[in-house]
Formats: structure tokens, sequence, C-alpha cells
């Protein structure tokens, strides 16, 4: 695995030691080795969002977003006008399903990137032929 896509739901998880999902995704980064990360903008704000409400949780993910910005193994593609007309296209493209616009946004640069896996559990990257791997 050279390059995976970083979702939210693998940040969250990493960022919320009460998620059900933090120990697998701890144990799964153990894995990773020097495997860059690939994630967006758009996911970022939405792990902000996710966090915001609890003090403590919003002061670890401002941490842990500042540390994914520095980070070498990690790129982090910035979001643009291009890539919400590319996410806004998918959307609607598929009104039969609950895709949101930043999984959208997420499928369009994975497929620009050539990615195939994603650190997520969200069938809906799995349904357009990704392969989620905290699906179980």
């Amino acid at each position: 695995m050279n390059r995976v896509f970083a979702d939210t739901f693998y940040w969250v998880a990493l960022i919320h030691r009460k998620d059900a999902s933090n120990g697998a995704v701890l144990e799964f980064s153990r894995t990773l080795g020097s495997a860059v990360l690939v994630t967006t903008d758009e996911v970022l704000t939405e792990v902000l969002a996710f966090c915001s409400s609890d003090q403590s949780l919003r002061r670890e993910a401002v941490i842990t977003v500042r540390g994914i910005l520095a980070a070498r193994n990690v790129r982090v593609i910035p979001q643009s006008h291009a890539s919400f007309l590319d996410g806004l296209a998918l959307y609607e493209d598929r009104p039969d399903k609950g895709y949101s616009l930043a999984d959208c946004i997420s499928m369009q640069i994975m497929h620009r990137e050539g990615l195939t896996d994603v650190l997520s559990n969200d069938r809906h990257f799995e349904q357009e032929g990704f392969r989620a791997l905290f699906r179980s």
C-alpha cells in the first residue's frame, strides 16, 4: 500500500478515544509504514465540524489537524472551486445515493489520483468501486 485516502472516519477515530473504532484505527495505523496518506481540506473541515461541540475534543482536533498539515507522509489536497464543481457533478449524477458532497469530492479526487483504498467504513466508497478498509 503506497498511497491511501484518509476519510473523515479515520481522523475522527484517531482523535476521539471513545470512538468505537479508535482501537482498530490505532492498530491499523501501525501497519501503514511508509504509506502516504492523501486527504482533503474538505475532509479536515468535516473532522473539525464533528469535534466542535466538545471543548476537549475540539482542542484535540486542532492539534491533530495542525499535525496532519505539517506531516511529511500526509498530502492534503487543497479545496478549490474546481474540486467543488467536480464533487457537485458526482453529487448530481447519483440522486439515488446518500453521498455527501464531501464524499463526492473525495471520490472524484481518488479517481483523479488513481487511489483505490480508503481509510473508511463508509459503504458509499464501495458503491463507487473503492475498497473501504474498515468495512467488515
